[in-house]
């Protein structure tokens, strides 16, 4: 039941992300954000990241840039700006609303994610995981997941992982189902964006987000 489960998981990661990237191309979304990003800030429209997916294999995520590039993070001084204070203008209303993650559906259309899973992390936080937290990369890393509905960036990758446990034990199409509605509702309150806690696995890591 589990196998034939992830099948249809697949078939509709395939089918939706398909969609959605030719509605997005339509009206036109994904070709302003680029032209917007673009004229706001120096750099790439599209920033891509090594993470770690099913299994721990490494793949490039695809996000929209919503950060000064490195040689343009320096104040007057020359010092390095703080991560947040890299966030521009137009970065900080795609992180509120989510929009930074769309490009995330050319992901889920070439396997590297689900719609729906544990989100993606870096290979040096892997490196940090327990045995037992290392299972949470038994499935596809997802857009979105049962942490990102349960506290986002207020929680710590420790509990974050805790709730990835939960959903890969529970996992079911009516989780998944359940999961996509609440993120519309934690998107619309816009919680959850700002990192707030640091522990073991994610101490001094702070790029994109």
């Amino acid at each position: 039941m589990r196998k034939f489960q992830l099948f249809i998981k697949r078939t509709a990661d395939i089918l939706i992300s398909l969609i959605a990237i030719l509605i997005l191309t339509a009206i036109p979304v994904l070709l302003i954000i680029p032209i917007v990003i673009r004229l706001d800030s120096k750099g790439p429209a599209v920033f891509t990241q090594e993470r770690s997916g099913k299994d721990g294999k490494v793949f490039k995520i695809y996000k929209f840039r919503t950060m000064l590039i490195p040689e343009e993070s320096f104040d007057a001084e020359g010092n390095q700006l703080e991560p947040k204070q890299r966030i521009t203008k137009v970065g900080r209303f795609l992180r509120k609303t989510s929009l930074d993650e769309l490009m995330q559906l050319f992901n889920v259309l070439n396997g590297t994610m689900s719609i729906v899973g544990p989100r993606p992390t870096l290979p040096n936080q892997v490196e940090r995981y327990t045995p037992e937290q290392f299972r949470r990369l038994e499935m596809r890393p997802g857009v979105t997941g049962w942490a990102q509905v349960n506290g986002r960036n207020d929680l710590t990758w420790t509990e974050k992982i805790e709730y990835d446990l939960e959903y890969i034990n529970g996992f079911n199409l009516w989780f998944d189902i359940k999961i996509l509605f609440k993120t519309v509702a934690v998107v619309l309150k816009s919680e959850g964006i700002e990192f707030h806690k640091s522990d073991a696995i994610n101490t001094g890591v702070a790029t994109e987000k």
